[in-house]
């Protein structure tokens, strides 16, 4: 079995192989985000605790956390799923995933320093590995340079210079995101009015129409008293005539 850990702290990671049956047994039944001693690995990684972050089986399948069995399954799987993409609007379908404990059958286990012990590991833990990103979201560019909201963070975008295939020395940042900027607030103060002027038109139309509908209701009584006086004036016209002869 393939062993993949990863150190967030100094951003390296080392693959070894563990073919050992007795050491593989500790890994055994055990669940994904469940921590484990590292002396279970062996002696150098004694004061080290790892979490299981994931793996593959032996045909590739990965392991989904949530789904607690050691084999693999079919699960059906809908829009926002992992590992599922949807092609039509309400469609569901069945997908082979792996389960989050750890079996046999695994070929690739990944794991996590959670804490780092004492002695250092080469390729792991014996040097350090600068970030080439930096961070795109302008909240947390001011977190990380301690600017305020007075502060451009345009000027503070972590960029990087390279040659491209053609020899050009080229630029490259990040777009900045959730940057608040005048024609952001202008758009904002647009998409408001426009919704305030539909409110009050739709509040007119709403009037305009009780109105036509009080005026039309108003002159139908007006033709039924109209209809009824003339019934009343011809019944008593024709009683008068009958008393009269």
């Amino acid at each position: 079995m393939k062993i993949n850990i990863a150190c967030p702290s100094s951003g390296m990671q080392k693959v070894m192989e563990i073919d050992d049956e007795r050491r593989l047994q500790n890994l055994y039944d055990r669940r994904m985000a469940q921590e484990i001693d590292g002396s279970i690995l062996g002696e150098e990684f004694d004061g080290y605790f790892l979490r299981i972050s994931g793996g593959n089986d032996k045909q590739g399948f990965p392991m989904r956390q949530g789904v607690l069995t050691n084999t693999r399954v079919r699960i059906l799987c809908k829009e926002g799923h992992k590992g599922y993409r949807q092609r039509r609007s309400g469609e569901r379908k069945r997908k082979s995933v792996r389960g989050a404990v750890v079996g046999n059958d695994i070929s690739v286990l990944n794991l996590v320093v959670t804490q780092v012990g004492e002695k250092e590991i080469p390729g792991l833990t014996d040097s350090q590995v600068p970030r080439r990103l930096g961070p795109k979201r302008a909240n947390n560019i001011r977190k990380l340079f301690a600017l305020t909201k007075e502060d451009d963070v345009r000027k503070y975008v972590i960029a990087r210079t390279f040659t491209n295939k053609k020899g050009v020395t080229v630029r490259k940042a990040p777009k900045i995101q959730r940057l608040v900027t005048p024609i952001m607030l202008q758009r904002k103060r647009a998409r408001k009015s426009a919704m305030l002027s539909q409110l009050k038109k739709s509040k007119d139309e709403a009037e305009a129409y009780k109105k036509i509908v009080a005026q039309r209701q108003a002159e139908e009584k007006e033709t039924r008293r109209s209809l009824i006086s003339k019934r009343r004036s011809s019944r008593k016209s024709a009683k008068v005539a009958e008393t009269t002869k």
